[in-house]
């Protein structure tokens, strides 16, 4: 049976850990504020960039370009970001679970291009070969990360040692909710849903060329593509950590009573005896 120093004891190192988690809900909840608001700015671009790409497409008819190229699924790349750091929850893990299924069910061959240190660690401690590893992005998403990180896949799908290129990350749903999914970016299929627009479609003149056109545009898409992901990734990271957070307070606030309970029961228990003890005494020397 612990001794009263022993609950005590205990006691004191959880309500040392209550406030560490308190406080590290009170800075991912800042975080997440933050994050959340950049990521709501960005969704009206690309979602217009893709509808930009969408009228491109249909006006340019017949151009060609490397980035457009259907090719047979034998190599397939995919970029699994994960957080750099832990601490929130299944998190890291769902994302990884998902990479793991569509890695399993794809049948040609994979690469794997790690977005985070927890990504990476995991590859690395399956033996699994990584074309490119990215950590270290820190808190503020820059779009220079984000053309990085594109500029790899670009390359090697140009170069066709990529015949598909498929994102895993979060998608933020709400602060509860961060949905895991596999996004294909290469090649990229022009949207062919209705575009939002009144009127007859308009006329577009490609000045110099459609090839020209389209030789900026669509890697400034696959940039957006990724930064979109990562800016999904950092939201869902905050939140979730957030989350944890606040649960990991509550856990503790129970064992804490819980433990209280128990030592209030030793320490009655501790007085019982020792009134049994000096009843029996003063009983012993009236006889």
């Amino acid at each position: 049976m612990p001794s009263l120093r022993d609950f005590r004891r205990r006691i004191k190192s959880l309500q040392s850990t209550q406030k560490i988690c308190q406080a590290m809900k009170a800075v991912a909840t800042a975080k997440m504020a933050k994050a959340q608001s950049v990521l709501l700015a960005a969704r009206p671009y690309s979602r217009y960039l893709h509808d930009v790409l969408a009228r491109l497409a249909r006006a340019a008819g017949d151009t060609r370009h490397p980035l457009l190229a259907v090719r047979e699924p034998r190599r397939v790349c995919y970029v699994v970001m994960t957080a750099d750091r832990g601490l929130c929850g299944g998190f890291n893990s769902n994302l990884l679970r998902l990479a793991m299924r569509e890695i399993n069910a794809c049948p040609g061959e994979v690469s794997v291009v790690a977005v985070g240190r927890k990504g990476r660690n995991f590859f690395r401690f399956r033996h699994m070969a990584m074309d490119a590893e990215f950590t270290g992005l820190g808190e503020d998403i820059r779009f220079a990360y984000a053309r990085e990180i594109a500029k790899v896949i670009i390359n090697k799908y140009a170069a066709e040692e990529y015949d598909a290129v498929y994102l895993v990350y979060p998608q933020f749903v709400n602060i509860l909710v961060q949905r895991p999914i596999a996004q294909q970016v290469l090649p990229i299929e022009p949207p062919t849903g209705e575009i939002r627009s009144k009127g007859p479609e308009p006329l577009y003149i490609f000045e110099p060329s459609a090839e020209g056109v389209l030789h900026d545009l669509l890697p400034k898409y696959v940039e957006t593509a990724v930064f979109h992901a990562l800016l999904e990734l950092k939201a869902g990271e905050h939140s979730a950590r957030m989350t944890a957070m606040d649960a990991a307070t509550k856990n503790t606030e129970d064992l804490i009573a819980r433990l209280t309970l128990r030592m209030n029961r030793v320490r009655q228990e501790g007085i019982t005896k020792e009134l049994l003890d000096i009843v029996g005494g003063a009983a012993a020397l009236e006889s």
